[in-house]
């Protein structure tokens, strides 16, 4: 199928083919018949696109200082090389999608095949998208129409908070798309409007709906217009559509407001805020988000928990359904907001037409002459063979997220390994992975891989809640298997593994890159002539993930000791060369996330180890920082960059000009080992202890005792 995406790197906007969408547990699949160009929105996508590397900087200036913090402490060959990485990645367009069901998923009821929907998705022949982000239109209102929906529903959400009265005066600053669609729920609220706009022709349109709408390059105060509207009482509220840096929205918005009006911001402005203003009229200022409650929110978005009616009367779907209804009863015209109508292979026809600044409104795509073939798979050019010839290992790989993107496969690039299939649920991801790496074919569905008799070894990179299933699965398949950490969440699939394991005959490895980094081997190497146990402390300044993240979710990504831990238990149990024996840990009072934690080990040859793992640091401390002491002698590794010894004969530093996790050493050593040895580069029984160190951790925690492996 086709999807049209933007490169952020130089703002080209491609129509990509891409592989057919699969369809997940609580979604539904739509065949688009009409999709909306958000034309402020991907106008700005577009211009910020094809700026420079200064223009870009100057438009994100948090962004910036993420980059001086991690120069700081990983190095500018390490940072600029992220950097480019997320510049290059490409981006769907669109957001306002019309069409007919086609498939559900499981968990869902609430729409059946042959339903007529609109939707958030993207620019594409077909979509899948989660239930609670989807509405049913209306028989007597048509696709093209129903496309605005997504668009009127983030005006509707900031009338909401607006909380407008019949009879009230109101004031839109902004008559683009979301400003045309305010005015008329306003009036379809029973209130007296008042636009302003700098273009002339949505000034126009704007009067066709009953507005008293004014040029502001035609007058000269816009907020003695407002006063006198409302006879010199002020306005009863603001709503500012309007996108521009300037401050000047916000201080007339305020300046026409009567005592105790709202200002509702649900465009972009600059917030430079006079007190002034605000002080003597007690005003309220609010900004709003999206299409309403539930955005951003994953356990509604995603996981199709709905809000109950009861105590959140207006979610986004709702907001959805009421636009449709307002639609259908004749009340919101989007007919008159429509410009240009454009078949969907001429889309960039249309993006031409935006971008030269010509006058245009609602812009819609039209799908209908679309042959929109169900392609599960995407064929690319053949991967460009970098030795003389390619191995006996056929690599198919199941998830295309930003570490198996930015880590992972340029890793895989560069070995002798045949890249056959790369598996995303995302078709976006899928087809950017494999284009850029070498992979011969994409696709969404990751049975095609386990499916594919050529391919001999797997890399499972996905959500941690699917590791341990796709691992069995793999081997079951009789496929070699490397995933990254963690192997498992619980006691239980551990076990499933092992069992599976044992009666294959088949390579399983676990992402523990840190044991491959050279400071790490030189570490090791120093370290092996000791007579005595060694103490070694970890200190990882891991930085904050919000709360709300999937990492922390016990059942999608186990939490950040499970998730990410397990890295440090088995550097020290490397290091040190023994299983760990015990475990004992302690999280910071009141921290219900487990990323502010201590943990003891102790391990079988007498060696002890503890990891400081700390979420409540600051970013220009080094994230990781390893001490050994062995025998009068002390080995300091600071954030895989600055290797120092004391005491050491012959030896006192191993610098690197750029940080090493040992990444490329991993991925390269695996596929060799999948050609020339017998055993596992890790043995299974070392993944097993350090799994279940790890389950461990938590378990101490929680009981406040010591935990035997």
């Amino acid at each position: 199928m086709k999807q049209i995406i933007q490169n952020l790197k130089n703002g080209n906007i491609e129509i990509a083919d891409v592989p057919f969408p699969k369809v997940s547990p609580g979604k539904i699949l739509i065949k688009t018949a009409n999709s909306l160009i958000s034309v402020g929105t991907e106008r700005m996508l577009v211009e910020f696109g094809k700026s420079n590397l200064i223009a870009k900087a100057k438009q994100q200036p948090d962004k910036v200082k993420q980059v001086i913090d991690k120069i700081k402490t990983d190095g500018i060959i390490t940072t600029l090389n992220s950097v480019r990485s997320r510049l290059d990645e490409p981006m769907p367009l669109g957001y306002c999608n019309a069409g007919e069901v086609i498939e559900v998923g499981e968990d869902v009821s609430e729409f059946k095949i042959g339903d007529r929907v609109v939707s958030n998705g993207p620019h594409a022949e077909y979509v899948v998208i989660p239930k609670n982000l989807c509405a049913k239109i209306p028989d007597n209102v048509e696709y093209k129409n129903a496309a605005f929906t997504v668009l009127g529903s983030i005006g509707l959400q900031g009338v909401r908070l607006a909380q407008p009265m019949i009879g009230e005066t109101f004031v839109v600053i902004g008559l683009g798309l979301i400003g045309q669609l305010t005015v008329q729920i306003l009036k379809a609220n029973g209130c007296r409007v008042l636009g302003f706009d700098i273009n002339q022709e949505r000034v126009k349109l704007a009067e066709k709906f009953g507005v008293h709408a004014f040029n502001l390059n035609d007058i000269n105060n816009p907020i003695q217009i407002g006063m006198s509207y409302s006879n010199d009482k002020g306005v009863d509220g603001v709503l500012i559509t309007a996108s521009t840096e300037s401050n000047e929205p916000v201080h007339q918005a305020a300046q026409m407001c009567r005592k105790k009006g709202r200002i509702i911001l649900v465009g972009v402005t600059g917030l430079n805020l006079n007190r002034a203003d605000f002080y003597k009229k007690e005003l309220t200022f609010q900004v709003s988000c999206s299409y309403g409650p539930g955005r951003y929110d994953e356990n509604y978005e995603m996981k199709g928990n709905d809000y109950p009616i009861g105590f959140v009367r207006w979610t986004e779907q709702r907001n959805f359904q009421t636009i449709l209804d307002l639609m259908s009863a004749g009340k919101l015209d989007v007919k008159s907001l429509i410009t240009d109508i454009f078949d969907f292979n001429n889309s960039n026809k249309a993006y031409g037409k935006i971008i030269s600044g010509e006058n245009v409104l609602g812009v819609i795509l039209d799908y209908s002459n679309e042959k929109q073939e169900e392609n599960s798979i995407v064929k690319h050019k053949e991967r460009k063979i970098l030795k003389d010839k390619i191995s006996e290992v056929t690599v198919g790989t199941v998830g295309a997220g930003n570490f198996a993107k930015m880590i992972l496969y340029p890793a895989l690039k560069h070995t002798s390994a045949r890249l056959k299939t790369v598996a995303d649920l995302n078709p976006v991801a899928a087809v950017h992975a494999a284009r850029k790496f070498g992979f011969e074919n994409s696709c969404t569905d990751y049975m095609t891989i386990f499916k594919d008799t050529e391919i001999n070894t797997i890399f499972i990179a996905t959500r941690h809640n699917f590791h341990s299933r796709l691992v069995i699965e793999g081997l079951k398949a009789g496929k070699n298997v490397y995933v990254e950490k963690p192997l498992a969440l619980n006691k239980s699939e551990l076990q499933q593994i092992y069992e599976v394991y044992e009666a294959s005959n088949r390579k399983i490895m676990v992402g523990f890159n840190r044991r491959f980094a050279p400071q790490v081997l030189k570490m090791k190497e120093l370290l092996k002539n000791r007579c005595e146990p060694i103490a070694i402390t970890i200190l990882v300044n891991s930085g904050i993930i919000p709360a709300q993240h999937w990492v922390h979710d016990p059942d999608i990504g186990g939490g950040r000791i499970i998730g990410e831990g397990c890295h440090f238990i088995d550097l020290i149990s490397f290091l040190a060369d023994s299983p760990i024996t015990s475990v004992s840990a302690f999280a910071l009072g009141g921290d219900r996330l487990y990323d502010k934690v201590t943990m003891n080990l102790t391990l079988k040859d007498g060696s002890i180890g503890s990891v400081h793992y700390f979420s409540n640091g600051n970013k220009r401390y080094p994230k990781e920082t390893v001490h050994v002491f062995s025998e009068g002698k002390i080995l300091e590794l600071i954030n895989f960059r600055k290797l120092r010894g004391y005491g050491w004969k012959g030896f006192s530093k191993y610098n690197l000009w750029r940080q090493d996790k040992g990444h490329n050493t991993e991925i390269s050593n695996f596929i060799d080992n999948i050609c020339n040895e017998d055993t596992d580069l890790i043995p299974f029984n070392q993944l097993y202890n350090v799994t279940l160190a790890s389950f461990a951790v938590i378990a101490s925690i929680n009981t406040g005792s010591i935990i035997n492996i």
